[in-house]
């Protein structure tokens, strides 16, 4: 285990990069122990508090996280919380973290602008994925006028930017009620018209399926499955079935439209994935238009990284590797 002391003066050099990096958000990661010298710890920052996040053992941070707590009190300006959370605890209420610091944990954050609703205590995770972050700016940038469906929405906040971007209805669906719920509230705070949005709570395989039938047609579908799912209505595995996934949606693509494919597989290296996403763009329908990198706050900075991830991820710079496709329609319907 790490000792306190190297534990700390590795989390202040990552905080400085992080301090003189930051623009438009008061949400980032301060450290990223995968990457940058203590192997399952993350510190992430979001506006006034302050979430550690143990991926490991239960308790295999638990010797160290008191200084943790006491250097990042001390350090970093108006910190008012800290949340400890921990994956892998067999205990629902330690994944969903207890306050080692303050009282309240703030409910809103902001990024380009954007108002985004919290719950950092919703379950295992933090309500709000900071990898995303360059995807919501181009959504922001690429969407006024357009017509969004957001898949495995989670709490939708790459469907809110869409919106804050002036796409005409953003629709948003998830199995989940109570991350839609979220995202609802998400909307509601940057004063977005409410006939521009729908939240869809359902099975992904069954909503698509429905939206199928009714020749629903969107300019732009965003497919970011979990790793792994399986309900009566199908099964989601990163391993290697994204293209039958995308068959799902791509009748769903107007046409000149995008199609945004997430795969966060820690496993499924850059290549692999890329060489099944070329394998679509062997149609003469698909082509690939770029792909987005995730910010260096998540993945580390050059004097800061110590690790690697198991897997290359590399053309992207990533695991959470993210590709924009185009799409062209035989009937040209839009």
């Amino acid at each position: 285990m790490i000792e306190g002391n190297l534990l700390i003066e590795l989390i202040q050099k990552a905080s400085i990069k992080r301090d003189a990096t930051q623009q438009d958000t008061n949400a980032y990661r301060l450290f990223n122990g995968f990457y940058e010298g203590a192997p399952g710890l993350v510190l992430d920052r979001y506006g006034p508090a302050l979430v550690i996040m143990n991926h490991g053992e239960p308790g295999g941070y638990d010797q160290v996280i008191e200084e943790v707590v006491d250097w990042v009190l001390t350090h970093l300006q108006g910190l008012e919380a800290v949340l400890h959370k921990q994956r892998q605890h067999p205990q629902d209420g330690m994944k969903q973290g207890r306050l080692l610091a303050g009282e309240r944990l703030p409910a809103v954050i902001t990024e380009h602008g954007v108002n985004y609703a919290l719950d950092l205590q919703l379950h295992q995770d933090a309500s709000f994925y900071l990898d995303t972050r360059r995807l919501r700016r181009w959504l922001l940038d690429h969407l006024a006028g357009k017509r969004l469906l957001n898949t495995f929405a989670y709490t939708g906040s790459l469907g809110v930017a869409a919106g804050v971007g002036g796409a005409t209805l953003v629709m948003q669906t998830d199995i989940n009620p109570k991350y839609l719920h979220i995202a609802q509230r998400s909307w509601r705070l940057n004063q977005l018209p409410m006939d521009n949005y729908r939240g869809i709570a359902g099975d992904f395989f069954r909503v698509a399926g429905r939206l199928r039938a009714d020749q629903r047609l969107f300019d732009c579908v965003i497919l970011d499955p979990p790793f792994f799912s399986s309900t009566e209505a199908g099964t989601v595995d990163l391993l290697g079935e994204t293209s039958r996934l995308v068959n799902k949606v791509r009748p769903l693509v107007a046409h000149q439209g995008w199609l945004v494919v997430i795969n966060n597989a820690l496993f499924r290296s850059g290549k692999d994935f890329m060489a099944e996403l070329e394998g679509l763009c062997h149609s003469p329908y698909i082509a690939f238009e770029q792909m987005i990198h995730i910010p260096p706050d998540i993945t580390g900075f050059p004097d800061t990284i110590i690790g690697q991830p198991p897997i290359d991820p590399a053309p992207f710079n990533h695991p959470t590797k993210i590709a924009i496709l185009r799409l062209t329609r035989k009937d040209g319907r839009q």
